[in-house]
């Protein structure tokens, strides 16, 4: 009868009446929106108003190519997505720092967006709430794999020298974020043959190990290292230990009656603890306390012969305390020192020191006060902008005056002019206060002034200026590589200090352009550089034109 009588409504009015009502019991009767229905999330101030909890977690690891976009469905990128283990769930998961139950917080959501996007076998990753409902909030973790196995030859050539390896390379071993390494490899310095075991999160927890040993035509080197970091802006201690024993043979430019080459045996053993009260009112303040024994010792090479002596041998065993200041301000950006990738910059301040006294009471050859310093700055204008400056100085203090020091400094300026242009300057100064020995500063190729020869200048001060004009290009060739370019002029000076043998070339410049490469799909290093750089100064036995090929992490 009920039925009859919704056919007997009397009047339209009636009717429309009665449609509302049914509608608005449907509705109410609904399931609850399907994930990532984004428009029905509330914002992140109405979920932290009403104390939303963390439900489901749902954990997404792409593939190295997206099959369903038609572009990159086709063979080789099928059997690329099938010769790559995926990384697993459980990695992904190590690394948050939020779990179900937890009270929603955008901020530990970003940074553990920002935890996961260092790692190199990830392009990038992204972390959002997709659904709402009867207070819990769910969180879709999506992350891109890259191609992270790399067996096979590489070569890179700067300041006019070579240099060349053979390797096998895995970062992402079976998943789970582990990297093996064996390398043979040829530099104008020695020859090498190594292997290398590294893992951020060691048996899916946040203790980080790496492992180091190699054999060279001039010595070998073994290092290990166990650390759980402040892995986080809210974690609350650290603790970890490392040792690395070096044996290799150097060569310096002359100063005084030094000169190489020598043979340098390096011990070094640290351990440390450290506690932080998390972060408070935006900013984190960290303590660490610790012990370093640093042995250095020097002989004359052999069946090589120098032109002169050696450098004095070196023993500091010393305790030491640190603190660190850090606000927590960062930024997403692309198209700064990357190609159309997510890139993570800090915004903020950071402030560091240590210091730590060395006596023969512990062990060490002298007595000396062991300090290192480093602040950080980054400015941002209406995202126009941004503007990034460090310093630091490290060194020692003996009898009263300043050994073995070296302060400097940096500034960065990146300026957009458009969608794919920016306009780059780097402005850096180093000084070093009395080095020991073995310590040089050196500008070249290598490291700054493109147009000249490697280890070009020594002295004991150094500036450098680069001016950079880079454009960013939508080319996306193969679907494999991005592409930008840069015009650059660098000028620059390295002098002073008792270097014998060595003229003073004065101030040096060089202008030039070059090719920017992004791999987008491997993780075995960001960025390529193909530079050709042609000097404006320097003494005529300098080639008119130097070309450098290297691989880096950033533009």
């Amino acid at each position: 009868m009920s039925g009859c009588n919704l056919h007997l409504l009397p009047a339209p009015g009636t009717r429309a009446i009665f449609l509302v009502f049914s509608t608005l019991f449907m509705l109410s009767a609904a399931p609850a929106p399907a994930l990532g229905a984004d428009d029905q999330v509330p914002s992140d101030e109405e979920l932290l108003s009403h104390r939303a909890t963390i439900g489901d977690i749902l954990i997404r690891t792409e593939n190295i190519f997206d099959i369903a976009d038609p572009r990159e469905d086709n063979r080789l990128f099928r059997l690329a997505n099938r010769l790559h283990m995926r990384t697993r769930r459980s990695t992904v998961a190590n690394q948050l720092l939020f779990k179900t139950g937890d009270p929603y917080n955008r901020r530990i959501l970003d940074e553990s967006a920002r935890i996961l996007r260092s790692n190199r076998y990830f392009y990038d990753a992204r972390i959002r709430p997709v659904a709402y409902r009867d207070g819990r909030v769910d969180i879709e973790v999506l992350t891109r794999d890259v191609w992270t196995l790399r067996p096979g030859f590489s070569f890179e050539r700067k300041g006019g020298r070579n240099s060349t390896s053979i390797d096998f390379e895995e970062t992402n071993f079976l998943g789970r974020g582990s990297r093996i390494s064996f390398e043979r490899s040829s530099t104008p310095e020695r020859d090498t043959n190594s292997m290398e075991f590294g893992d951020e999160h060691l048996f899916g927890t946040w203790w980080k190990t790496a492992l180091l040993l190699s054999e060279s035509d001039d010595g070998r080197k073994r290092s290990i290292q166990i650390e759980r970091p402040f892995y986080s802006l809210d974690s609350h201690w650290t603790a970890g230990g490392s040792f690395v024993d070096d044996e290799r043979v150097e060569s310096l430019a002359a100063r005084g009656a030094i000169a190489g080459p020598f043979l340098m045996r390096v011990k070094f053993l640290r351990f440390f603890g450290g506690w932080s009260g998390g972060l408070r009112h935006g900013w984190v303040r960290r303590w660490t306390v610790g012990a370093t024994k640093d042995e250095t010792r020097f002989s004359a090479a052999p069946d090589r012969i120098g032109a002169g002596g050696v450098p004095g041998d070196r023993l500091l065993t010393y305790p030491w305390i640190g603190f660190e200041f850090l606000e927590d301000r960062f930024e997403e950006a692309r198209n700064r020192d990357q190609i159309e990738r997510t890139e993570d910059f800090f915004l903020g301040t950071r402030l560091g020191a240590t210091v730590g006294y060395a006596s023969p009471s512990f062990g060490s050859d002298r007595d000396a006060l062991v300090f290192s310093a480093s602040l950080g700055k980054g400015i941002e204008s209406d995202r126009r902008w941004v503007f990034t400056f460090n310093a630091a100085a490290d060194g020692r203090v003996e009898s009263g005056a300043l050994r073995n020091t070296v302060a400097g400094g940096a500034s960065r300026l990146y300026l957009r002019l458009g969608e794919k242009w920016l306009f780059f300057a780097l402005v850096s100064g180093d000084k070093a206060i009395r080095p020991d020995d073995d310590r040089q500063l050196l500008l070249g190729g290598d490291n700054g002034l493109r147009g000249y020869p490697a280890l070009y200048q020594p002295g004991d001060r150094r500036f450098l200026l680069t001016l950079e004009q880079r454009f960013y290009t939508p080319w996306f060739p193969f679907r494999l590589f991005r592409l930008g370019g840069a015009f650059f002029f660098d000028m620059g000076r390295a002098w002073g200090g008792d270097f014998r043998g060595v003229p003073d070339t004065g101030l040096l410049r060089d202008i030039g352009a070059g090719l920017r490469i992004g791999n987008a799909r491997s993780g075995l290093g960001n960025v390529i550089h193909i530079d050709i750089a042609f000097p404006l100064d320097g003494d005529p036995s300098i080639a008119r034109a130097q070309l450098l090929v290297v691989t880096k992490q950033s533009f």
